[in-house]
């Protein structure tokens, strides 16, 4: 929480399986097995993307859930079988089995990401079809690529819905634009310009951190670090902590 606005920002990465983190962040001798627990212990939270490929059985997320402390928040990708499959169309099956799935999470579920293709047209109507099918008080963010996505019918219907637009930062630039459209905020930062490549510098960390307060003041945001590849994530995401504190 930053102590000056009352803003809870939730920082973490995507992801904590990546085999370069092992020596940066990761003990040379921690077992893999442990990996999580050793990331809870320095994060929050976490946004699994590999659930986007293949979605596990439920004994997955609830091994998930056993090894990571009260209060910690994983937020999943939603299935490309849903997403970049189905792109929106007959969500109801899709979702119920996702739903049913992260289940095993309990009560560590965060938000619920839908990525969509950049190749994919707006459709406001499969967006509210999909969105309804969530139970009521599931935090869901979408993540349009295609920027016929960004109109006003569509960002009625993500406040109608109360999902959230997920910000996105690619070398320092705003991927979307920066509508507030739920009472919680998602920002996303796949790649930034500092060196070592793809780090992110100071200036573009103050930059995002102020426009998180200005738009949602004391409402909670998810920010996740995409920029794995030497641990670059890792340190971005330490970096940006500090700032919130």
């Amino acid at each position: 929480m930053d102590a000056q606005t009352g803003t809870v920002i939730l920082v973490g990465t995507s992801g904590w399986q990546y085999q370069d983190w092992r020596g940066p962040f990761y003990p040379p001798g921690l077992p893999q097995r442990e990996w999580l627990a050793h990331y809870a212990a320095h994060f929050p939270t976490v946004e699994v993307n590999s659930v986007f490929y293949r979605l596990p059985k439920r004994d997955v997320f609830t091994a998930w859930r056993a090894q990571t402390p009260a209060g910690f928040t994983v937020a999943v990708k939603a299935s490309r079988y849903l997403t970049h499959i189905r792109r929106l169309r007959d969500p109801a099956e899709p979702v119920r089995r996702f739903l049913d799935a992260v289940a095993g999470l309990g009560d560590r579920l965060g938000p619920v990401l839908l990525q969509l293709p950049p190749t994919m047209r707006a459709d406001p109507d499969a967006l509210a079809d999909t969105l309804r099918r969530f139970p009521k008080g599931q935090r869901v963010a979408v993540e349009p690529r295609h920027p016929s996505w960004w109109s006003e019918q569509v960002r009625a219907v993500l406040e109608r819905h109360h999902a959230a637009l997920c910000w996105a930062d690619r070398l320092g630039r705003p991927q979307t634009p920066l509508w507030r459209t739920a009472d919680f905020g998602y920002l996303r930062f796949h790649e930034g310009r500092a060196q070592p490549r793809p780090r992110y510098g100071r200036t573009a960390l103050r930059t995002w951190h102020g426009r998180l307060h200005d738009t949602f003041g004391d409402h909670p945001v998810y920010v996740y670090f995409n920029n794995d590849p030497h641990a670059a994530a890792i340190a971005d995401a330490r970096a940006f902590a500090a700032l919130a504190r």
